[in-house]
């Protein structure tokens, strides 16, 4: 038996091995530019914010910074005072470029001012590259897009050709992820795009769990297509937005195009485009998204075999299960388990 002094004394080493052994908090820089809106300013705040491990410890540490350490004016009216200057650049594992509205030569393919060219050279090789809407342009005019794919608003697609031909530019989608360099869409597409990156670093537990802190949708079907100004349809005209609530409660069942438009009461041609014009997908484009992410909350949250997990989420078979997530991601659905499920099941073929 030990004095009450050792066990006080074992009691601090055991508290300081374990706070040594908590993971360091990802590092996040936020690059704050003049005519920055105050909205898309905050998403990587909000997001990033509100992911925790399982202990509720922050797994993020977010920096919002400006290029020479100075205050800038938002788009709103009011001066920001940020909490660095560049060199948070510097020390950050992924680097976040909110749009400006206070830049137009970037349109035009110009150079950004001096200052932001000296601020983006200092981040460092291998460091995560996000924009938000147009702060693809600062990417893209630094050239860290050439040859690769991106987004931005859809309105501004034409114009993003034209200033930086050398960037693949797909205004369909609400963000995409090229691997250590992801772009997205307008405004709540950062939304989007930042839960993404929470679920692709954590897994969709951890990401769902900081979507109903901020009371947002942990994933949003479809692309910039639906949200591109049409004109709007008569009232009488059909809807396939009930069909798609119901597709969801049958994922794991046969789902032809016949059956869809059977249940949406639309001839097969009228739904396929009426589909699209809603959802931004085909209806199999979207079915695919749907089971694949279906498919990647059971593999995180439970134990069951991969060839039940293929049946559960309409994929009918563990090969097609497998064919599907390596085409999307790039893992079997094994790997995938290892990585993102909180449990430690069985070594499962996959």
């Amino acid at each position: 038996m030990g004095t009450d002094t050792d066990k006080a004394v074992r009691a601090a080493e055991r508290a300081g091995t374990a706070e040594a052994a908590a993971p360091t908090p990802h590092r996040i820089a936020v690059l704050a530019l003049p005519g920055v809106p105050a909205f898309e300013l905050g998403i990587p705040s909000r997001v990033f914010g509100s992911a925790e491990d399982a202990s509720g410890r922050p797994l993020y540490e977010v920096t919002v910074c400006t290029a020479d350490g100075a205050p800038v004016l938002t788009d709103a009216g009011f001066t920001l005072q940020p909490a660095a200057g560049p060199e948070a650049l510097a020390a950050a594992d992924t680097v976040i470029v909110p749009p400006t509205h206070a830049m137009p030569e970037l349109g035009r393919g110009g150079p950004p001012p001096p200052e932001v060219t000296a601020a983006v050279d200092r981040i460092r090789p291998g460091t995560r590259l996000v924009s938000i809407c147009t702060g693809s342009y600062v990417l893209a005019a630094a050239g860290l897009l050439d040859g690769r794919p991106a987004t931005t608003h859809w309105n501004l697609a034409p114009e993003f050709r034209r200033a930086y031909p050398k960037v693949r530019v797909d205004e369909d989608v609400l963000f995409v992820d090229d691997g250590d360099v992801l772009t997205s869409a307008g405004a709540a597409a950062g939304v989007d795009l930042c839960l993404h990156v929470v679920r692709r670093d954590h897994g969709a537990a951890v990401a769902n769990r900081a979507a109903r802190m901020c009371v947002l949708p942990p994933w949003r079907d479809g692309g910039q297509a639906q949200y591109i100004d049409r004109p709007v349809p008569e009232p009488t005209v059909a809807s396939t937005t009930a069909t798609r609530a119901w597709a969801l409660e049958h994922l794991g069942e046969p789902l032809p195009l016949t059956r869809l438009a059977e249940h949406a009461r639309m001839s097969l041609r009228s739904f396929t485009r009426r589909f699209r014009d809603e959802a931004g997908l085909t209806p199999v484009q979207w079915l695919t998204a749907q089971r694949l992410e279906l498919a990647k909350q059971l593999l995180e949250t439970t134990d069951l075999p991969i060839d039940l997990v293929a049946h559960r989420s309409g994929f009918g078979s563990a090969n097609s299960l497998r064919a599907h997530m390596r085409t999307a991601f790039g893992v079997s659905p094994a790997a995938y388990r290892r990585t993102f499920s909180p449990h430690d099941p069985a070594p499962t073929p996959g």
